[in-house]
């Protein structure tokens, strides 16, 4: 899947830092890891690679978070979004396989930096929306999340608009986010995108320093509010995004 002879040096330096930073935003929001550490390190592996690898470290953090919170998850919620992401998912596995690498990295690029922004202008949904709105939610979570492994923003934005208390959408969050790990954990070992040597090194390699990033990221999410952590999370999203269309653009 890729020559680990011919890697970066500076991938070395970069991946761990990466990582604690990504499961920092983790850890204060419950999604977004992929999201931050996605795009920075495309800039030195393919994202076919990069999107099982982080599959594997997104189910364990995920289970890590959602052990410690399980008082406030709302299980009403994700009873009407698992159905529709398991739909998404059987979309998005197909467009992975298929698509280049250098379209995926655009897509994601332009993906990032819209759901970036939007987190930054819009840090809080004042209206409670409607409950059908899971069905596109869902799918499009569910097949965003198979292409980019990045479906928690999209989770994220139909769950502000229905929970109002920022513990219960953390909650909810990682654990519909370990579902959706272990889903397409599942998904990329029968499309044959899992299953390498390469990439089950990889999460055993940065899997400490994810815990390290959920460690610090739990104790900023208990100090801010949710308007702050969302213009937060909405600001590292937007620049990872920008980053990686601007390296596309130089390419």
């Amino acid at each position: 899947m890729i020559d680990t002879a011919h890697l970066s040096p500076w991938l070395y330096l970069a991946a761990p830092l990466v990582v604690i930073v990504a499961y920092t935003v983790f850890g204060l929001s419950g999604f977004g890891s992929t999201m931050i550490s996605v795009p920075i390190l495309a800039h030195f592996l393919p994202v076919s690679y990069l999107v099982p690898l982080m599959a594997l470290l997104d189910l364990i953090s995920a289970m890590m978070i959602g052990s410690s919170s399980r008082e406030h998850l709302s299980k009403l919620e994700l009873k009407r979004l698992v159905p529709w992401m398991l739909l998404g998912f059987a979309i998005g596995v197909t467009v992975l396989v298929r698509v280049p690498d250098v379209y995926l990295r655009v897509a994601l690029g332009i993906f990032a930096a819209c759901i970036g922004a939007y987190s930054i202008v819009n840090p809080t949904l004042h209206k409670t929306i409607s409950k059908f709105w899971a069905i596109p939610a869902g799918i499009v979570g569910g097949a965003v999340g198979t292409i980019f492994g990045a479906g928690g923003p999209i989770y994220a934005t139909y769950m502000s608009g229905r929970l109002r208390d920022k513990s219960q959408i953390r909650a909810t969050l990682s654990t519909l986010i370990s579902i959706s790990a272990f889903s397409r954990a599942i998904v990329y070992a029968v499309g044959g995108l899992l299953l390498h040597a390469t990439i089950l090194m990889g999460g055993a390699l940065l899997a400490p320093f994810a815990w390290i990033g959920i460690k610090i990221g739990h104790r900023i999410h208990l100090g801010l509010t949710q308007e702050q952590m969302r213009r937060t999370v909405g600001a590292l999203v937007l620049c990872t995004g920008l980053s990686l269309l601007a390296r596309v653009a130089l390419t």
